[in-house]
């Protein structure tokens, strides 16, 4: 019974070791990735602020519309 607990300790110490390796192997490619990706394709700068990305006729446009599907879905749904 003892033997038996001892190699379950032993395979759970050699996966966790194992997953831990790995798991440190992906970030350091997913690191390398970014800064080769950075390095060679560098992100163009944007004159729109990421807030004020939609205008106020897009913003016109899109009330309207959902008051529409509002409308439609109360008259539908209202009997």
């Amino acid at each position: 019974m003892n033997e038996l607990i001892t190699a379950g300790f032993e395979l759970l110490t050699i996966g966790m070791v194992i997953v831990f390796i790995f798991l440190a192997v992906l970030v350091l490619a997913v690191n390398m990735l970014r800064l080769f990706v950075q390095q060679f394709f560098p992100a163009q700068q944007s004159n729109q602020a990421v807030t004020g990305s939609v205008g106020l006729a897009d913003n016109s446009n899109i009330i309207a519309a959902i008051s529409a599907a509002v409308t439609q879905y109360r008259n539908k749904h209202s009997k």
